[in-house]
């Protein structure tokens, strides 16, 4: 595939978050619907998007398939919390500054940016995978950074850890694994594909309203430029270099490497912003990382996207 292949592909995502910004300047999409269209989002329409994309699924059919994929998630975050905290050490930001950094670009958008590019580019049964691999991934988000930003231990951590999605992938890749979608009844399978139908519309719907809204956030302070350019390097160039270095040398299924492709492109998640907001750390900055590396993406995630399929060795046929 070409660039302007590749931009074609990705562009409906990013047309989808305009049309949640234009939806919040016409006052159609308010603020106050926001937390109730977010829980049936997260709670409903999210889980029945994995149970339709994992039940049957021939590539999570072995109970092999489901353990490599969430290893890589969660290592793969780790390690690129690391490479954060070297890099922004040097810098001496105020430790609320430092930590917002560390987590804000050490996490890349692993779901409501890369979930329709997989379906775009590849099938539900990769589909599949990615939300595998996004366990590992959410247990990193909500161990290692919370600990960064809280400290907290334990108990605190573990509520987060098995929330209402993760909890449906793993009984998801459980029932897949004794042929679910055979004894399921039809009607089941049914409901749950016409709900997850509608999760990633409402949910880039949703990001485009709360990235207008931040970037309209006032906020009080000097821009941290040395360390907004640190995080912006990591995370849309050594990072992305990071990703796919292991899926091209790491031995794994091609279903997985293409995860690691897209996974590899994508600007940073959003809900660092919101932990370091409920933290007390740098919420400024962390929505300095977010919205700058979303809107820089637009050129970035074609071109590494181009990139890593030919050097990774993989085509969308595959």
């Amino acid at each position: 595939m070409n660039f302007l292949q590749i931009l074609n592909t990705v562009a409906p995502v990013f047309v989808l978050i305009g049309s949640g910004v234009f939806l919040r300047l016409l006052g159609w999409l308010k603020a106050e619907a926001d937390p109730s269209l977010l829980k049936i989002g997260v709670n409903v329409l999210f889980p029945a998007l994995i149970a339709d994309t994992v039940l049957g699924n021939p590539l999570l059919a072995r109970a092999n398939d489901l353990w490599l994929p969430p290893l890589l998630g969660f290592v793969l975050v780790l390690v690129s919390l690391g490479v954060l905290a070297l890099l922004l050490l040097p810098l001496r930001l105020p430790s609320d500054t430092f930590r917002a950094g560390i987590v804000s670009a050490g996490i890349q958008n692993y779901g409501y940016l890369v979930i329709p590019l997989v379906e775009a580019l590849y099938d539900r049964e990769t589909l599949g995978v990615l939300f595998m691999h996004n366990l590992g991934v959410e247990m990193a988000m909500w161990s290692l950074v919370i600990a960064i930003l809280s400290g907290a231990r334990g108990k605190g951590i573990l509520r987060h850890i098995f929330n209402v999605p993760v909890i449906a992938i793993i009984l998801s890749g459980l029932l897949n694994l004794f042929h679910g979608q055979e004894w399921l009844p039809a009607f089941f399978r049914k409901s749950m594909h016409l709900l997850g139908q509608a999760a990633i519309p409402v949910a880039l719907l949703l990001t485009g309203a709360t990235l207008w809204d931040l970037f309209h956030q006032r906020t009080e302070g000097r821009v941290p430029v040395a360390g907004l350019s640190v995080a912006l390097l990591a995370r849309l160039a050594l990072l992305p270099l990071l990703f796919l270095i292991v899926a091209r040398f790491l031995p794994m299924p091609p279903a997985l490497q293409r995860i690691l492709v897209l996974q590899a492109a994508m600007p940073a998640a959003m809900m660092p912003a919101v932990l370091c907001r409920h933290y007390n750390s740098d919420a400024r900055f962390s929505l300095q990382i977010i919205l700058m590396t979303t809107l820089v993406g637009l050129v970035t995630i074609p071109l590494w996207l181009r990139f890593g399929l030919h050097w990774v060795g993989i085509s969308l046929g595959n």
